[in-house]
């Protein structure tokens, strides 16, 4: 016993000098992320600098778009403005993307610097094919892009789509500052290793993992030397004194959750392949949507289906029946002229049971409030539709019941990522919400602060003292 302690007293020491200072990080940057996330322009935000669409210059119908585009059944067909024209954005089964003129039929070519300062508003114009906030895949089908810096007071930036014309990203110069201190440290973000995505992954598993030991011995350390039940000579629980005491005792009032929040931010690189993800596959939105049916409207008529104030139309199909949805600038989604209804719930259903490859019916269930596995974060839509299926995997689709769309397919091992890790790690529990949440949070994260700045200073006491000695 003497052995293994003397050896994880070594081990958490030498550890705690490099692994905790990234820990350190760590707590610093999640509290920056708490108040600033990283840049990403929403569907909402995206919607909002669009126009009403102008429908007396609209004079290509969706299905001339597509043969125009060459892609006559594409896995997403829309129709908004880019700039005083309205085009269609087409985005093919291999996730390239066209845009053509709903005004000429012509596919657009690339966009040109002028034309990308005249969407965005005045301002210099720099090429971008991939930065610090456009780094992931996400953004590949949009690249290259045109970088406009706006002259405005916020120091914003927009990001518009060479190839296709969209505005794809807009950023201000205090979101910029404080994600070089909060999701690229807490992340691991330089440009050159995030652009490389297995790599990135490897090194964040193996940074996350060696911090775990650190944590780990701490803990079943503090305990070994706690003076409970049995007091030590002054009465106290613990042996140390000065800043060793203050990290003994913080690192067991706070060492577990800490411990936790470790865990689970690598437990989120999904180590092994462990889980999947709640995003449905491919194969899955297409084999619900079934076949591609043509549109089968004109101009005229695309008028008469869509809403007044609609800013882009959405053309999709549910088991094969077109649909056209309407999009408000608000983010809202409406079906026909009239707000009407979306397809009824058996038709929803039965595409789903066709899609998973199901006979028996699910287990329908209709949210109209947000729980635990519908949170709130991330401003979730309702209503949502839970259709719990009986396979292997105990899958559960959330649908959207306005359109159709599938909006999270869930398993087992999902559902149980859902709380290994924006449970542990976001502290998304139900019981908390809003301000609790964020006080939890900024509690737990300073008591981790103690534990490793109070760490971290008396071990460079200790080194300092040895090299000075």
């Amino acid at each position: 016993m003497k052995v293994a302690k003397r050896w994880l007293i070594l081990g958490h020491r030498w550890l705690g000098i490099g692994a905790g200072l990234l820990v350190a990080l760590w707590i610093g940057s999640g509290l920056v992320m708490l108040h600033v996330p990283f840049p990403r322009l929403s569907q909402a935000e995206r919607l909002a600098r669009l126009p009403p669409i102008a429908w007396d210059r609209v004079a290509i119908a969706p299905d001339a778009a597509l043969a125009a585009a060459g892609r006559p059944e594409p896995a997403a067909l829309g129709l908004e403005m880019q700039g005083g024209e309205p085009v269609y954005r087409v985005t093919g089964p291999d996730g390239s993307r066209a845009t053509v003129s709903a005004r000429t039929g012509e596919r657009r070519p690339a966009l040109t610097p002028e034309e990308a300062r005249a969407l965005a508003g005045s301002g210099t114009v720099e090429p971008v094919a991939r930065d610090q906030w456009t780094v992931t895949a996400r953004y590949d089908p949009l690249r290259p892009f045109h970088k406009v810096a706006l002259a405005d007071a916020a120091g914003t930036e927009v990001y518009v789509s060479a190839p296709t014309g969209e505005v794809a990203l807009v950023t201000t110069r205090f979101e910029r500052g404080w994600n070089w201190v909060g999701a690229v440290v807490h992340w691991v973000y330089p440009t050159p290793l995030r652009a490389r995505p297995d790599l990135w992954r490897d090194v964040v598993l193996w940074l996350s993992g060696l911090a775990i030991p650190l944590l780990a011995s701490g803990l079943v350390l503090g305990i070994w030397r706690l003076g409970w039940p049995r007091r030590y000579r002054n009465g106290a629980l613990t042996p140390y004194r000065g800043l060793a005491r203050w990290h003994h005792l913080s690192g067991l009032a706070g060492g577990l959750a800490l411990t936790g929040f470790l865990v689970s931010g690598w437990l989120s690189m999904n180590p092994n392949r462990w889980f999947t993800g709640p995003a449905p596959p491919a194969a899955l939105v297409a084999a619900q949507a079934g076949p591609w049916h043509p549109v089968g409207l004109d101009p005229a008529g695309l008028r008469r289906v869509a809403a007044p104030d609609a800013v882009a139309l959405r053309f999709t199909t549910l088991g094969g029946r077109p649909l056209v949805v309407s999009l408000m600038r608000e983010g809202r989604r409406v079906m026909g002229a009239d707000g009407g209804p979306g397809p009824d719930e058996a038709q929803i259903v039965a595409a789903a049971m066709r899609a998973m490859g199901q006979a028996a019916p699910p287990t329908v269930e209709r949210l109209t409030a947000h729980d635990a596995h519908w949170s709130g974060l991330g401003e979730r839509p309702l209503p949502m539709l839970r259709l719990r299926f009986a396979d292997p995997a105990a899958t559960w689709l959330h649908v959207d019941p306005r359109d159709g769309t599938i909006a999270e397919r869930l398993d087992r091992s999902s559902r149980a990522y859902r709380w290994l890790f924006d449970g542990l790690h976001r502290l998304d529990f139900f019981v908390l919400a809003g301000p609790a949440r964020e006080l939890a949070q900024w509690a737990l994260n300073l008591l981790g602060a103690v534990v490793v700045l109070s760490g971290l200073v008396a071990r460079w006491r200790r080194v300092s003292r040895k090299l000075s000695g």
